[in-house]
């Protein structure tokens, strides 16, 4: 297990429209960026997307160039082994503490030993040292 630490998400909110996804991701793309994380939301006519990438400033800075809304929040990202239980072991201990999840999202390949964990809590730093401890 790799250590928990903590990281800059992307936030990305606006109107909904047909590719708008595409645009983002060719846009980071041609510029070289990877994308390590991915998420996205419709809600009526609004989405939110959140990104973690190779390089955040420049994602950032280059959306931003592109007309996107966007801002930035600290999020809780940690590589787990793809093995059944994991994600119940670091979840559990955060509820024995009274750690609340409101967002969590995963990437796991399909056949790979591990996976992207992408998480917050109301207080993230003392999550993070638990998990760092655990």
């Amino acid at each position: 297990m790799r250590e928990a630490r903590l990281v800059q998400e992307i936030v990305i909110e606006g109107v909904d429209r047909v590719g708008v996804v595409a645009d983002i991701s060719r846009l980071l793309g041609d510029m070289g960026i990877n994308l390590s994380a991915v998420s996205a939301a419709v809600d009526g006519e609004s989405v939110r997307i959140r990104l973690i990438t190779s390089s955040q400033s420049y994602a950032r800075d280059a959306l931003r160039d592109a007309g996107y809304t966007v801002r930035e929040r600290d999020v809780i990202a940690m590589e787990l082994p793809h093995h059944p239980g994991f994600l119940c072991r670091i979840t559990e201990a955060l509820a024995r503490r009274d750690l609340t999840i409101t967002e969590l999202y995963a990437t796991v390949p399909e056949d790979g030993d591990t996976g992207l964990v992408v998480f917050s809590c109301p207080n993230n730093l003392h999550a993070l040292q638990l998990l760092r401890g655990h």
